[in-house]
């Protein structure tokens, strides 16, 4: 039997994301905030996903597009209270 090996990306091709909590749990209301101000390629180019961690709603965007989403945020009245290059730097 053979055994699948996991291809892996080398680090210099890795996105660099920023992982960041909201003051909102309404996972709907977040994506079309951003979707209304930075549109479809903004919202692709931040490669923008949740995750769920210790019952907690986590937001996780690319680097150089955490500020275009942190104002489409805030447009609609969505504050980031903390934002960090780690999810267990969140928690600190």
């Amino acid at each position: 039997m053979e055994t699948k090996k996991k291809l892996k990306l080398i680090p210099a091709q890795r996105d660099n994301r920023r992982y960041f909590f909201m003051n909102c749990e309404d996972k709907n209301k977040i994506e079309k905030a951003i979707l209304d101000y930075i549109g479809v390629l903004g919202f692709s180019k931040s490669a923008f996903m949740f995750l769920e961690q210790n019952d907690k709603l986590i937001g996780s965007c690319t680097r150089e597009e955490l500020e275009p989403v942190r104002s489409s945020l805030v447009w609609k009245g969505i504050k980031i209270q903390k934002a960090s290059g780690t999810i267990a730097g969140l928690f600190r």
